[in-house]
C-alpha cells in the first residue's frame, strides 16, 4: 500500500495536468456543434441512426424531414444550426429553397452529404456542382456521352482505404473493413480532394471526398446504409471529423 499510494497520486497529477492543458481547455470551452440532419424520401433505421449521432458527442442535433425540411434553410431558421448533414433522397425543390440553400453556403455554413443524398435534386444542376458528383437515377446522355443508370448493391463487405491520411477529416483513421451498400457508375468531379477509396468491384473507387463551394466546406461520404455502418467506429469517426471540419472546429 505504501508504494501504491504515491503511484496513484502521480497518476492523478498526470490526469489533472492533461485536463488543464491548453488543448483540453479549448475543447471544453467549445460550445456544442449545432447540426441539422435532413432526411426523407428514403427509408432508414431511424433509431439506430439517431443513436449513432448521440454517441458522437459534442453535438446538438436537430432532425428535419421532408417535405418540411426546406423551411430550415431560411435565414431565420438557419441561425439555429452550424452544419447541414443531408441523409435524404429528395427531388422537389422550390426556387426559394434553392436560393436559401445557396445563401447558407455563401455564409460559410458547413455541408456534409451522406450516402443516398448523392441522388438528390436530379433536375437542379447546381446541386451537382455543390457536392462534386452526379448519381444517375435514369440513363441519360451528357455532352453526347451515354450515361447508364447508376448502380447500388446491398450487403457488401469490403475494404476501405484512407487515400489522404493527412487531411483533418481522415486524421487518425487507418484502412478499415465495413459491411455496407455500394454505389457504382456515378461521376465525380476532378477538382475534389479524395479522402477514401476502395477496390471493391461493385463500387466506384472514390468513396468520400472534400471540396469547397464558395466559402463553404463540403464533404461527401458514400457509406452509411444501415446499422452495420452506423456502428462501425471508423464510420463514426469520419462523420464526426467531417462535421467539425466543415464547421471549422478543432
Amino acid at each position: 500500500m505504501k508504494t501504491i499510494r504515491p503511484l496513484c497520486l502521480l497518476a492523478m497529477a498526470c490526469l489533472l495536468g492533461l485536463a488543464a492543458s491548453p488543448w483540453a481547455r479549448a475543447a471544453q470551452d467549445q460550445p456544442p456543434l449545432r447540426v441539422l440532419v435532413v432526411a426523407g424520401g428514403h427509408d432508414y433505421e431511424t433509431n439506430q441512426f439517431r443513436q449513432m449521432f448521440a454517441a458522437l458527442g459534442g453535438l446538438t442535433v436537430t432532425y428535419a424531414t421532408h417535405p418540411d425540411a426546406h423551411a430550415w434553410l431560411a435565414a431565420d431558421r438557419a441561425a439555429a444550426w452550424d452544419v447541414l448533414v443531408l441523409y435524404d433522397m429528395w427531388q422537389p425543390i422550390s426556387d426559394q429553397a434553392k436560393a436559401d440553400f445557396l445563401a447558407r453556403l455563401a455564409e460559410g455554413k458547413g455541408l456534409v452529404v451522406t450516402h443516398h443524398a448523392i441522388a438528390n435534386y436530379q433536375k437542379w444542376p447546381e446541386y451537382e456542382r455543390i457536392i462534386g458528383a452526379k448519381y444517375y437515377l435514369e440513363p441519360t446522355v451528357r455532352d453526347g456521352v451515354p450515361k447508364a443508370r447508376s448502380q447500388w448493391l446491398h450487403d457488401v463487405k469490403f475494404r476501405v482505404h484512407v487515400a489522404d491520411p493527412n487531411h483533418p477529416v481522415t486524421r487518425g483513421l487507418a484502412d478499415f473493413d465495413i459491411h455496407d451498400e455500394t454505389y457504382n457508375l456515378f461521376d465525380v468531379h476532378p477538382d475534389v480532394t479524395v479522402l477514401l477509396t476502395t477496390t471493391e468491384a461493385t463500387s466506384g473507387p472514390k468513396l468520400a471526398w472534400a471540396k469547397t463551394h464558395g466559402p463553404a466546406r463540403v464533404v461527401y461520404l458514400q457509406l452509411g446504409h444501415d446499422h452495420f455502418a452506423y456502428e462501425n467506429p471508423a464510420y463514426r469517426q469520419f462523420l464526426g471529423n467531417a462535421s467539425r471540419w466543415v464547421a471549422r472546429r478543432p
